[in-house]
């Protein structure tokens, strides 16, 4: 398998085949999901809830997105590397932004950038891709706008609202971003951006009309959800209750005496 790109990607739409992505956060997850076939990983800023233990996605820093995304790619051999752009690295300024995507590739090894936000953002997007990075864009439900949505709640259910995530698909793909997540929002709707725009769109939560899905890797491997996982969620496998089996077993072994046995003895 070769090595894929960000040109590779937008290819796939062109066609006509979906995208398969993945969030990855270390070395040997990466290497496990590249070996299986991943297209893509994204390095997303869920690593500070899903590893770190934080209540959202806002502390989450640049050099905590460089350090996770280091150990991605010294993972993986042939999946493009996205990594998030945390709060707070790109909305105070074009430069800023610059600086910080820069950053990104640079010290952690990432190959493109993500940035949540819409038209308001398209500025921002225009200039990260004009110094040759690039970009991913973030619309619907952009999980560092909790405070102003008021929480995870589905966007664009209004035909109004709908319109406006429309306006917003149609401005970062005009920015020059090479792809586009499309997160929270009615699947009708992101059929609806998926088709209008030339740029391949990457579902979660949004249907099955995107031209990609992706899904936190800990979500998708029954890792995080302690009782009822998000209703886009597909678990593939329950790692939760297969860890707790092995770890209560190696307890009991210990105590009781039966490990270590001479086998495992020099």
């Amino acid at each position: 398998m070769k090595k894929i790109t960000a040109v590779d990607i937008m290819k796939m739409k062109a066609e006509g085949r979906k995208i398969p992505v993945l969030t990855a956060y270390s070395a040997q997850m990466a290497k496990i999901l590249d070996e299986a076939g991943i297209a893509m990983f994204i390095v997303g800023d869920s690593a500070g809830m899903v590893e770190a233990g934080y209540e959202n996605t806002l502390p989450v820093t640049v050099d905590e997105i460089i350090y996770h995304t280091r150990a991605v790619a010294r993972g993986r051999q042939n999946a493009l590397i996205v990594s998030d752009m945390p709060f707070a690295s790109y909305q105070v300024s074009p430069e800023e932004a610059k600086r910080n995507a820069c950053r990104l590739i640079k010290e952690g090894g990432a190959e493109a950038v993500k940035l949540e936000g819409g038209k308001r953002m398209a500025n921002t997007v225009k200039a990260i891709a004009e110094i040759d990075i690039p970009v991913m864009g973030h619309i619907g439900l952009t999980p560092q706008s909790i405070h102003r949505m008021g929480g995870y709640r589905v966007q664009g259910k209004t035909r109004t609202d709908a319109e406006v995530i429309m306006e917003d698909a149609y401005a970062i793909a005009e920015a020059g971003a090479f792809s586009i997540v499309l997160e929270g929002i009615p699947g009708n709707l992101a059929k609806e951006i998926t088709e209008a725009l030339s740029i391949p769109t990457i579902g979660i939560g949004a249907g099955a009309g995107c031209d990609g899905q992706v899904l936190v890797v800990n979500d998708m491997l029954g890792l995080n959800c302690d009782a009822k996982c998000p209703k886009y969620v597909k678990k593939y496998a329950d790692l939760r209750t297969v860890i707790t089996k092995a770890v209560g077993e190696y307890i009991k072994d210990v105590e009781e005496g039966r490990f270590p046995s001479k086998e495992n003895t020099y």
